[in-house]
C-alpha cells in the first residue's frame, strides 16, 4: 500500500483490494438504498444497460446482488462473480439458490468460455486494481462479438478535487476511509487520469460508445433534500461508460 494509503489508515480496519468479507454485512446494508450506490450508481447502470429482456449478463463484482437483481427483474440472465465468499453468501440467500453465482477474481481468468455473454456490468470494482490489462482481456473474451461492457468507475476529477494538491497525471494508489452502517473500513483504490482511463480501455479493444456523467434517480431529491437540492440537481463521483466489443 502506497503511503497515501497508510497515512490515511487512522482506526479504519484495513480492507485489501477486493477482500470484502470482514465487512460484507456492514457494507451491503450501507449500500442497499443510500444516495451513492441505491439512487445514483446502481440506477445509472440499469439506465445504461436499457432493454436487458433475454440478455445474458455478466455483473463483475455483484456484491450482495442488487443490481443482479434489477437486471433480473427486467428479464436479463445474470451470472454473478465476486472474490469475496461472504458477499455471494449474502447474494445467495437475495437471490436464491438458483442463482448463477461464482467466485472469482478478475485478477485471475473468468471460469467461462469464450463469447458466453451478450453484456458485461462492472459497477465500482476497476478503480480497486493496478493493472487493467489481463482483466480487460478477460471480459473482452467472454463477451460476443457486438457485446457491451457497461461500466462506472471513479470520476478522475473528483480525486484532483479532493486531493488538489496530488499529480492528477499519474496513475497512483491512494487509501480511501469510508463508513459502512457505522463500520469503518480503509479501502485501497487507484486514481488513473481521464486519458489514462479511455486509453486502457481503447487499448483491450473496446471502441467507447457512450461516457456520461448522469444525475441521481428522479426519488433522491425527496429521500435526501441535503445533498440533492432540486430534482434536476446533479453532482460528479463517478464516470460511466458503455464500451462495445468488436
Amino acid at each position: 500500500m502506497s503511503s497515501d494509503a497508510e497515512n490515511a489508515a487512522g482506526s479504519a480496519d484495513r480492507a485489501p483490494t477486493g477482500d470484502y468479507d470482514g465487512f460484507a454485512e456492514a457494507y451491503a446494508a450501507e449500500t442497499e438504498s443510500n444516495l451513492i450506490n441505491g439512487y445514483y450508481a446502481r440506477p445509472a447502470m440499469v439506465d445504461l444497460a436499457g432493454d436487458v429482456a433475454g440478455r445474458r449478463i455478466l455483473d463483475v463484482g455483484c456484491g450482495a446482488g442488487p443490481l443482479f437483481e434489477a437486471l433480473r427483474d427486467r428479464g436479463a440472465i445474470v451470472t454473478g462473480i465476486d472474490p469475496s465468499v461472504r458477499m455471494l453468501e449474502l447474494a445467495r440467500r437475495r437471490l436464491g439458490e438458483d442463482a448463477v453465482l461464482h467466485q472469482a477474481d478478475l485478477k485471475d481468468p473468468l471460469p467461462f468460455p469464450d463469447d458466453a455473454f451478450d453484456d458485461a456490468v462492472s459497477c465500482m470494482v476497476l478503480h480497486y486494481l493496478e493493472d487493467w490489462t489481463a482483466p480487460l482481456a478477460e471480459l473482452r473474451r467472454v463477451l460476443v462479438p457486438g457485446g457491451r461492457l457497461i461500466v462506472a468507475v471513479n470520476h478522475p476529477w473528483v480525486y484532483k478535487y479532493t486531493n488538489p494538491e496530488a499529480d492528477y497525471f499519474a496513475t497512483h494508489e491512494y487509501g480511501l476511509e469510508c463508513d459502512f452502517n457505522g463500520q469503518k473500513v480503509l479501502l485501497s483504490q487507484w486514481h488513473r487520469p481521464l486519458q489514462a482511463l479511455t486509453g486502457a480501455f481503447i487499448e483491450a479493444g473496446f471502441h467507447i460508445k457512450t461516457i456520461s456523467e448522469p444525475p441521481p434517480a428522479p426519488e433522491a431529491h425527496e429521500r435526501f433534500p441535503d445533498e440533492v437540492k432540486t430534482p434536476d440537481s446533479a453532482f460528479l463521483c463517478f464516470l460511466f461508460l458503455v464500451l462495445e466489443a468488436p
